[in-house]
């Protein structure tokens, strides 16, 4: 189990999972941005934050997140405290760009994950190096660590508040006062799709008059996500590339946060120890909300649990 306790007067899933997003300040960073050329054409931007020299840690985004969500900024701002790089990795087009090609990002996503790291790993063979992972950048990072095995050059990753299993997220979601979150993001999701139909007209797969019927993830997916990355459909998408199936092949240090009242999902979709692999640590608390962890003592004072937890984690390791 997890040693996260949450604020008295923060104890609602809803509440947990809301409050950094009004009322978290937001960091002054200092970022360097870098456009990384991928293999099709496409680009990545990269913000790098902190020195120029020293262990770099990976940080993934969730669904329609950029470095200016708040767990982005937070963490960052944790990383450069503790003498650290933070490389803060946009999925295409969440940059405020939008990518050159018609398709977009996924959560089973790792290619581009892979050539990231690999980039910087020849650029800097013996710089240790690490991952966090948010949400969707959660899920595709345990999936990318299991594909890689006993072969991957990260010491260490953490993932937290993973959808482990896509198809349960999609429907849980879709449910009581969780639709207002499925509706905000599907909105995110039409409007990046607005823009693809301008730029590539009929090779996006739906119109503009199809794309507003798209309001929760069933329909989007299946018009939208699974056509233009290869999947049959939204079930074959949720499948393929729900990162539970794909744990028990994970050899990197691991550690995945995950709280119960998550009001994405439900608590089913946390997988069990046995399946976990023995280079794993889940930790699992009763309540802090999706990417949420809010502590202290009163409202003027919340402390933002995960910027104390995961780099008191990655600290375990050799060079951190």
């Amino acid at each position: 189990m997890s040693c996260f306790s949450p604020a008295w007067w923060l104890r609602n899933r809803h509440l947990q999972t809301v409050w950094p997003t009004l009322f978290s300040r937001r960091a002054d960073l200092a970022t360097r941005r870098e456009r990384f050329e991928l293999a099709d054409g496409d680009f990545l931007d990269l913000d790098w934050v902190g020195r120029d020299s020293g262990p770099i840690v990976v940080v993934l985004h969730g669904l329609m997140g950029s470095i200016s969500s708040p767990y982005a900024s937070g963490i960052l701002r944790a990383i450069e405290r503790q003498g650290w790089r933070g490389l803060f990795v946009h999925f295409r087009g969440c940059s405020g760009e939008p990518n050159r090609l018609p398709r977009a990002y996924h959560s089973g996503d790792t290619g581009d994950l892979a050539a990231v790291i690999e980039a910087v790993n020849q650029r800097e063979p013996v710089t240790p190096i690490a991952a966090i992972g948010y949400s969707l950048g959660g899920n595709a990072l345990l999936k990318w660590l299991s594909e890689t095995g006993e072969v991957n050059p990260l010491r260490a990753a953490v993932a937290v508040s993973v959808p482990f299993d896509i198809e349960q997220v999609a429907n849980s979601i879709h449910q009581g006062f969780s639709r207002i979150y499925e509706r905000r993001l599907t909105r995110c999701l039409q409007e990046a799709v607005r823009s693809k139909i301008d730029r590539h007209g009929d090779r996006i797969p739906v119109d503009r008059e199809q794309l507003a019927q798209l309001v929760d993830f069933w329909s989007f997916d299946n018009a939208v996500t699974a056509p233009l990355h290869g999947f049959a459909d939204a079930r074959d998408y949720y499948q393929k590339s729900s990162a539970r199936q794909f744990l028990p092949a994970i050899k990197t240090k691991t550690l995945i946060l995950h709280a119960e009242d998550d009001p994405f999902m439900t608590p089913e979709v946390i997988p069990t120890p046995a399946e976990l692999s023995d280079s794993t640590t889940l930790e699992v608390s009763k309540h802090g909300g999706h990417v949420g962890f809010v502590s202290g003592r009163w409202p003027w004072a919340a402390r933002y649990w995960l910027e104390e937890r995961v780099p008191a984690f990655l600290k375990e390791h050799e060079g951190f």
